[in-house]
Protein backbone atom coordinates (compact mmCIF):
# COMPACT_ATOMS: atom_id res chain seq x y z
CA UNK A 1 0.00 0.00 0.00
CA UNK A 2 1.60 3.06 -0.93
CA UNK A 3 2.28 5.43 2.17
CA UNK A 4 2.91 8.77 -0.34
CA UNK A 5 -0.97 9.88 0.14
CA UNK A 6 -0.82 13.64 0.63
CA UNK A 7 -3.22 13.28 4.01
CA UNK A 8 -1.08 11.19 5.55
CA UNK A 9 2.10 13.51 4.52
CA UNK A 10 3.47 15.43 7.92
CA UNK A 11 5.26 18.11 6.04
CA UNK A 12 2.19 18.42 3.96
CA UNK A 13 -0.04 19.46 7.45
CA UNK A 14 3.10 21.42 8.69
CA UNK A 15 2.85 23.58 5.63
CA UNK A 16 -0.82 24.24 6.10
CA UNK A 17 -0.83 24.48 9.87
CA UNK A 18 2.29 27.08 10.17
CA UNK A 19 0.53 29.02 6.93
CA UNK A 20 -2.83 29.45 9.42
CA UNK A 21 -0.53 30.48 12.16
CA UNK A 22 1.34 32.87 10.42
CA UNK A 23 -2.18 34.29 9.08
CA UNK A 24 -3.94 34.57 12.50
CA UNK A 25 -0.30 35.96 13.80
CA UNK A 26 0.31 38.54 11.40
CA UNK A 27 -3.13 39.71 11.02
CA UNK A 28 -3.71 40.37 15.04
CA UNK A 29 -0.30 42.17 15.08
CA UNK A 30 -1.31 44.25 12.01
CA UNK A 31 -5.05 45.24 13.03
CA UNK A 32 -4.03 45.55 16.80
CA UNK A 33 -1.13 47.81 16.00
CA UNK A 34 -3.40 49.66 13.44
CA UNK A 35 -5.98 50.12 16.12
CA UNK A 36 -3.19 51.59 18.31
CA UNK A 37 -2.14 53.95 15.96
CA UNK A 38 -5.36 55.22 15.24
CA UNK A 39 -6.48 55.62 18.43
CA UNK A 40 -3.60 57.72 19.47
CA UNK A 41 -3.39 59.67 16.78
CA UNK A 42 -6.96 60.79 16.72
CA UNK A 43 -6.95 61.48 20.46
CA UNK A 44 -4.05 63.85 20.03
CA UNK A 45 -1.81 61.56 22.69
CA UNK A 46 0.53 60.14 20.11
CA UNK A 47 4.12 59.54 20.56
CA UNK A 48 7.11 58.45 18.26
CA UNK A 49 7.04 54.86 19.80
CA UNK A 50 3.46 54.78 18.89
CA UNK A 51 3.36 56.01 15.89
CA UNK A 52 7.15 55.35 14.01
CA UNK A 53 7.74 51.59 16.06
CA UNK A 54 4.03 51.12 15.39
CA UNK A 55 4.36 51.05 11.72
CA UNK A 56 7.07 48.69 11.27
CA UNK A 57 5.32 46.07 13.71
CA UNK A 58 2.20 46.78 11.14
CA UNK A 59 4.47 46.05 8.49
CA UNK A 60 6.09 43.41 9.96
CA UNK A 61 2.60 42.23 10.40
CA UNK A 62 1.22 42.78 7.01
CA UNK A 63 4.64 40.44 5.89
CA UNK A 64 3.97 37.74 7.92
CA UNK A 65 0.39 37.19 6.97
CA UNK A 66 1.39 37.62 3.52
CA UNK A 67 3.91 34.75 3.95
CA UNK A 68 1.10 32.84 5.23
CA UNK A 69 -1.38 33.29 2.30
CA UNK A 70 1.74 31.93 0.31
CA UNK A 71 2.38 28.94 2.37
CA UNK A 72 -1.41 28.04 2.01
CA UNK A 73 -1.87 28.99 -1.35
CA UNK A 74 1.23 26.46 -1.91
CA UNK A 75 -0.21 23.81 0.11
CA UNK A 76 -3.57 24.43 -1.94
CA UNK A 77 -1.75 23.59 -4.88
CA UNK A 78 0.10 20.84 -3.72
CA UNK A 79 -3.40 19.73 -3.37
CA UNK A 80 -4.78 20.21 -6.53
CA UNK A 81 -1.54 18.78 -8.08
CA UNK A 82 -2.23 15.44 -6.25
CA UNK A 83 -5.32 15.18 -6.98
CA UNK A 84 -5.05 15.27 -11.15
CA UNK A 85 -1.57 13.17 -10.95
CA UNK A 86 -2.85 9.64 -10.11
CA UNK A 87 -0.12 8.05 -8.17
CA UNK A 88 1.71 5.45 -9.28
CA UNK A 89 0.18 1.64 -9.37
CA UNK A 90 1.60 -0.65 -6.60
CA UNK A 91 3.65 -3.42 -8.03
CA UNK A 92 2.75 -6.86 -7.47
CA UNK A 93 5.51 -8.82 -7.64
CA UNK A 94 4.88 -12.53 -7.56
CA UNK A 95 7.18 -14.73 -5.47
CA UNK A 96 7.43 -18.51 -6.35
CA UNK A 97 7.65 -21.25 -3.93
CA UNK A 98 10.85 -22.31 -2.95
CA UNK A 99 11.96 -25.46 -4.58
CA UNK A 100 11.73 -28.04 -2.18
CA UNK A 101 8.00 -27.42 -1.26
CA UNK A 102 7.05 -28.30 -5.07
CA UNK A 103 8.36 -31.75 -4.57
CA UNK A 104 5.18 -33.90 -3.56
CA UNK A 105 5.69 -37.19 -1.79
CA UNK A 106 2.89 -39.68 -2.47
CA UNK A 107 2.19 -42.43 -0.26
CA UNK A 108 0.72 -45.36 -2.24
CA UNK A 109 -2.41 -47.10 -0.24
CA UNK A 110 -1.82 -50.08 1.28
CA UNK A 111 -3.88 -52.54 1.37
CA UNK A 112 -5.16 -53.49 5.30
CA UNK A 113 -3.66 -57.11 6.26
CA UNK A 114 -5.71 -59.08 8.51
CA UNK A 115 -4.24 -59.79 11.79
CA UNK A 116 -2.90 -63.55 12.06
CA UNK A 117 -4.17 -65.54 15.14
CA UNK A 118 -1.08 -66.90 16.74
CA UNK A 119 -1.80 -70.90 17.28
CA UNK A 120 -2.74 -72.11 20.68
CA UNK A 121 -0.08 -74.12 22.33
CA UNK A 122 -1.67 -76.55 24.80
CA UNK A 123 0.93 -78.36 27.09
CA UNK A 124 1.50 -82.11 26.93
CA UNK A 125 1.38 -83.59 30.19
CA UNK A 126 2.67 -86.99 30.78
CA UNK A 127 2.68 -87.86 34.58
CA UNK A 128 -0.04 -86.89 36.57
CA UNK A 129 2.23 -85.39 39.39
CA UNK A 130 2.74 -82.78 36.71
CA UNK A 131 -0.84 -82.21 36.07
CA UNK A 132 -1.65 -82.27 39.20
CA UNK A 133 0.87 -79.11 39.35
CA UNK A 134 -0.41 -77.36 36.59
CA UNK A 135 -4.29 -77.96 38.16
CA UNK A 136 -3.58 -76.52 41.18
CA UNK A 137 -2.83 -72.81 42.51
CA UNK A 138 -0.53 -74.23 45.58
CA UNK A 139 3.63 -75.24 44.69
CA UNK A 140 4.68 -78.30 45.68
CA UNK A 141 7.84 -79.28 47.31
Amino acid sequence: MSTTRLSRSIPFWVLVGGSVVAIAGGAFLLISKLNTMATTLTDGTATGVEVYAGQIWAVSGAILAGAGFVGLALALTLGALRSVVAPAADVVTVVEPVAWEEEVVEVAPVAPVAPVAEPVVEPTVTDTVASDALRSDTPRA
